[in-house]
């Protein structure tokens, strides 16, 4: 299992201000306390880590019944799917603070929609499914469904939390950092004049994701 590459998708998908730091960012000026912008953040993170279980359990049951090579085409068919999205044109965001009233439920929620619209538990498929070998042959076959059917069962399961666990965590500490530095040192005239825009960055990672799905 590469970890450090879980790790480093976390925190790509922590920098992304689509995935929840600008939404806690918002909220926390709204209120006029840092305190709020982590109390946004907790909701979000489990919004996130619940999109990237989803795809893991969603994997998991296609294993199940699917060569391991058919799972890996889907995935990579899906990301490439969402990369092409990504890179249409966007409008530019309006900032304002006023007028949201949320709680962590819908927070929850909202994150775990916009991570899976984004293809975010998607990109981690690629290093929990393994390296894309393969030696042909039924005992193959029948080996792969039964590693992908343990990941929803035993030993596997244990991996694909785990895995959930680290890539979220990267991602929490990573888009706390941006919305605290934001918001204590920085402020919302910086994002007026030094925004960044991340579609075109977002559709490129799920892209390289696409062809590292079927390649690794």
């Amino acid at each position: 299992m590469d970890w450090a590459s879980i790790a480093l998708l976390g925190s790509l998908h922590g920098v992304n201000p689509a995935m929840g730091w600008l939404f806690a960012l918002s909220l926390g000026l709204q209120a006029q306390s840092g305190r709020a912008v982590w109390s946004a953040l907790a909701p979000l993170a489990f919004g996130h880590a619940l999109a990237v279980a989803a795809a893991l359990a969603v994997a998991a049951a296609l294993g199940v019944v699917l060569p391991l090579a058919w799972v890996r085409g889907i995935a990579a068919s899906a990301l490439l799917g969402f990369g092409l999205l990504h890179l249409r044109p966007h409008s530019h965001p309006r900032w304002g603070t006023g007028g949201m009233c949320v709680g962590p439920r819908q927070l929850t929620t909202w994150s775990f929609l916009v991570s899976s619209a984004h293809g975010a538990g998607l990109m981690v498929l690629p290093f929990v499914l393994g390296p894309a070998t393969s030696t042909g042959g039924a005992h193959v076959h029948s080996g792969h469904a039964a590693y992908l059917a343990g990941v929803a069962v035993s030993d596997g399961r244990a991996t694909a939390v785990l895995a959930t666990v680290v890539h979220t965590a990267a991602y929490f500490i990573v888009a706390g950092a941006i919305a605290w530095v934001v918001y204590e040192r920085l402020g919302l005239r910086f994002l007026r004049s030094a925004w960044i825009n991340m579609n075109v960055a977002w559709a490129a990672a799920l892209i390289v994701t696409a062809v590292a799905t079927v390649l690794l």
